[in-house]
């Protein structure tokens, strides 16, 4: 007789998969009258009215929160990851000035854990719900055979809406403006295969302290979100461009809002530079244009404004408890950033 095959001994439980949906179906329950469709349906209805917009244009964003979900599942931090996910989708459509409205995750995994993915999906609809979007929606994927058991890879994709004549994407950027630095609070989400490799050499690292804090609390805080902070700024006359510091660093980064006839004068002087960036650069002895490459050195946000303007918006972030101080200047050029000086640790 031939042997029987069945998709359970194969690796994939349908009925197992069904129940932990169902369970996920509850987690995400909303009273929002946007949310059109009903539990299990093929895909998520959002209701595109916006009051209050005479033209409101769509942003979307794709992303992933890279290697450090590696790191956050072997250590158990799942809620942190899902943050750091959701908190680095918004930061990424704000910058243009758009308001969050929905999030759809996709969790791939090798065998599912009824447990750990309703604790993903409990922690994004939390994230998410903290910054006034909706996870509306997602996949849960169990491939054996091509993921080890035990691994989880998330990523997800965010709508935003934002009025057209009130887009912030740096075209009015112009010479004599001022380059503000937002404080980022740690590594974000960006610089983790470096973190890992030093992890890896010197395992010990992961007991020792930065300035009292153990060393993995401050690598695995999750990725800060600016949308509340920043809320208040957009409508402020002068507010030209924002960047969000990711991999690439400061100057990879910034470059993507300037315009080709100006550059970005940074002095690397007035940058406050994390002890956790200290602590990186001496532990694998990195040089200081690869810790500007990789990591944020402590400004999660760049922000560019005009001269007049600039002390309004940093008043109203430091109001927040947002740090945020100018670092440089716009000067004529041919769309570039230039560093000044030296980084202090």
């Amino acid at each position: 007789m031939k042997e029987k095959f069945s998709y359970k001994e194969s690796g994939v439980d349908i009925d197992e998969a069904d129940n932990t949906k169902k369970e996920i179906y509850k987690i995400m329950e909303t009273k929002s009258d946007k949310i059109l469709h009903k539990k299990g349906a093929f895909a998520s209805l959002y209701d595109a009215s916006f009051p209050g917009y005479r033209h409101p244009v769509l942003v979307l964003k794709t992303e992933e929160p890279g290697s450090k979900q590696k790191l956050a599942f072997k250590y158990n931090r799942i809620e942190g990851i899902c943050y750091d996910m959701v908190n680095h989708l918004i930061n990424d459509i704000i910058v243009v000035g758009a308001k969050p409205l929905s999030v759809q995750d996709a969790i791939i995994c090798g065998k599912m854990n009824k447990e750990v993915i309703k604790e993903i999906v409990r922690s994004i609809a939390l994230a998410c719900k903290e910054q006034d979007c909706i996870l509306t929606g997602g996949e849960t994927s169990e491939q054996p055979g091509v993921i080890d058991a035990g691994t989880y890879i998330l990523t997800a994709s965010i709508v935003g809406v934002v009025e057209k004549e009130k887009i912030i994407d740096g075209s009015k950027i112009e010479e004599k403006d001022r380059v503000i630095a937002v404080q980022s609070n740690g590594l974000h989400t960006n610089g983790y295969s470096l973190v890992r490799a030093l992890i890896d050499k010197n395992p010990g690292i992961v007991n020792k302290r930065i300035n009292e804090i153990p060393f993995l609390d401050v690598i695995l805080k999750p990725h800060k979100c600016y949308w509340r902070d920043f809320s208040n700024i957009f409508g402020v006359e002068g507010l030209n461009g924002i960047a969000h510091i990711t991999g690439g660093g400061i100057r990879d980064n910034l470059k993507r809002i300037l315009p080709g006839n100006i550059d970005a004068y940074i002095d690397l002087n007035k940058m406050k530079t994390l002890p956790i960036f200290g602590f990186i650069k001496n532990e694998g002895n990195v040089d200081d244009s690869e810790m500007l490459r990789t990591f944020n050195m402590g400004a999660g946000m760049i922000i560019v404004s005009k001269s007049k303007t600039a002390d309004n918006i940093i008043n109203n972030l430091n109001n927040k408890g947002c740090n945020s101080y100018i670092i440089g200047d716009i000067t004529k050029g041919s769309g570039e950033v230039i560093f000044e000086n030296k980084l202090n640790y």
